[in-house]
């Protein structure tokens, strides 16, 4: 499995990359920390490629290089990444070009298979799309950004699952909110709640929601198979059936401490223009990490 971290400044990013590298943990999944930084221009991308040949005389950086050196000290410090890559210290002089709006480094990893980390100019949602696409990630995390058509953008014209980091803090006691309905991607969204849970240590709240006063038998069933791999798995969880609208019942039983896991709409990405889908009215509403399951 893959696991694509999408950062954007020392400032804002220390939550999206607390939490991308426990997920990525959990999945034992290769992790690749992304920062989109500006778009350069010819002019200035022959600055930095000159720079790159004389490292030692010359002190110019592509935009978004400060980036990457401080997710590679907080990696270093929260002792992420092997000894060996620590002690060689963060090797810009090695970033590797593909094309002129990408670059990389590969480093050891400790709390993952191994840790990439990536720096891509231009677009940002272009640029996160193309690199999915190319790369085939399985889950994408991203920070809440202030933007937030951008989330949206994101979540509908990105080709994997997507961790919203939104007001993630890592000293909260969470727990999981899973919601589970007849749909067929519900057996999937279980399969990543075990796993989120098992990355935190957190029980888990199977919920079960119905515009209508019964439950059909698929719902019953859905939370029952839900239930039976939590406690095959080891997970202390709760099981929770409501009645209402699934968008306002999912924001408001998360709340700030939950981690909400839901699986993704299948309405297409011109309707959701129209109509907003469920995870989006969700994340639209709620106070808390979202994980939405492609």
């Amino acid at each position: 499995m893959k696991i694509l971290i999408a950062i954007s400044s020392k400032e804002f990013s220390v939550p999206t990359l607390s939490a991308g590298m426990k997920i990525a943990q959990s999945f034992k999944a290769k992790a690749t920390i992304v920062d989109v930084g500006e778009k350069i221009n010819d002019f200035s991308l022959k600055e930095v490629s000159m720079a790159q040949e004389r490292m030692d005389s010359w002190d110019i950086d592509r935009p978004g290089v400060d980036v990457l050196e401080w997710a590679f000290e907080y990696l270093a410090q929260n002792k992420m990444i092997n000894t060996s890559s620590i002690d060689a210290g963060f090797p810009k002089n090695t970033l590797i070009e593909k094309g002129s709006s990408r670059a990389e480094v590969f480093l050891e990893g400790s709390a993952s298979d191994d840790v990439n980390l990536i720096l891509r100019n231009g677009n940002i949602i272009e640029e996160l799309r193309d690199e999915v696409q190319s790369e085939g990630y399985d889950v994408t995390i991203i920070g809440a950004s202030q933007k937030r058509g951008m989330a949206y953008d994101l979540i509908q014209y990105i080709d994997s699952s997507i961790f919203v980091a939104n007001n993630y803090n890592p000293n909260q006691s969470y727990r999981i909110l899973l919601a589970v309905d007849d749909s067929p991607a519900t057996k999937k969204t279980v399969k990543y709640g075990v796993r989120v849970a098992q990355a935190f240590g957190i029980g888990v709240d199977i919920l079960t929601i119905s515009t209508k006063e019964e439950f059909g038998e698929d719902y019953k069933n859905a939370a029952s198979w839900a239930a039976k791999l939590l406690r095959r798995s080891g997970i202390e969880h709760k099981n929770r059936f409501e009645v209402g609208d699934p968008s306002d019942l999912i924001a408001s039983n998360a709340g700030e401490d939950h981690i909400i896991v839901m699986g993704a709409s299948s309405s297409n990405p011109l309707k959701t223009l129209f109509k907003s889908s469920k995870p989006l009215k969700v994340l639209e509403n709620c106070k808390c990490p979202i994980l939405i399951v492609k």
